[in-house]
């Protein structure tokens, strides 16, 4: 019974995440990391984040950014296909700290700017930065389903419209997720086991879709922007803590 309540909890988040609340959806791997191997839990997860995809591209469909789905899918693509091929032997706590020096890194210059007094710069999307904060993206997503900080890094900067926003972050890792379900059924990280456990948790993914989308859209830009700010710094340290204490 316990299993049930924490992958129950552990669905919603990542529903929740999917409707447009960023990155909470990070604590679904540690949270059935209680119960199973976190590559198992990951596999488990992977069908809930399909199905919470669906959903929230047809909530988000109606605007994104062309320019940057462009430059980034190529590269989501060869970081995956690196997950795959070095999931065995990359330590997760190397792509842990990755994950927080990112993230970490972000906030700092735009702290830095803001005590500055300055205007934090617009940073238009480029082909070369693209590529490499997505293919970064890809990679982290594969092994840990932690693909986020790597793609705000490369998108915060951007400043898009939040509508924009949601679209191009909701195909981006539908895309990514998607690309994931071959190499996790080779890797046999995704069983028929787990998908019949899957039917019992898709009801509380969706409704945490739902819920997260009812959240994002009524929330003012700035909030709503702020409040990405703060989750990748809580994702990042409690990244460290896992890696430096845990």
């Amino acid at each position: 019974m316990d299993f049930w309540i924490v992958a129950g909890l552990a669905a919603f988040l990542l529903g929740v995440s999917k409707g447009g609340v960023p990155m909470i959806a990070m604590l679904a791997v540690p949270l059935l990391s209680l119960y199973m191997d976190p590559a198992i839990a990951a596999g488990l997860l992977l069908p809930l984040y399909n199905l919470a995809d669906v959903y929230a591209v047809y909530l988000f469909r109606k605007a994104f950014s062309v320019r940057n789905l462009k430059i980034m899918l190529p590269g989501a693509t060869v970081g995956i296909l690196t997950g795959f091929a070095t999931v065995t032997v990359v330590p997760p706590d190397a792509v842990k700290l990755l994950l927080a020096g990112i993230g970490l890194t972000y906030l700092f210059n735009t702290m830095r700017h803001r005590f500055a007094r300055r205007e934090v710069p617009i940073k238009p999307a480029d082909v070369p930065r693209g590529i490499f904060w997505s293919t970064l993206a890809g990679l982290t997503s594969y092994i840990s389903h932690a693909g986020g900080p790597p793609f705000q890094a490369y998108v915060l900067p951007q400043r898009l419209d939040k509508m924009v926003y949601l679209g191009t972050v909701t195909i981006f890792f539908a895309f990514v997720n998607l690309m994931k379900v071959p190499p996790y059924i080779i890797a046999g990280q995704l069983t028929w086991e787990s998908v019949q456990q899957v039917a019992w948790l898709s009801p509380m993914a969706l409704l945490g879709a739902w819920s997260g989308a009812s959240i994002s859209r009524v929330m003012p830009e700035k909030a709503f922007f702020l409040m990405i700010e703060i989750a990748l710094g809580l994702v990042s340290l409690k990244l460290l803590h896992e890696v430096l204490w845990g």
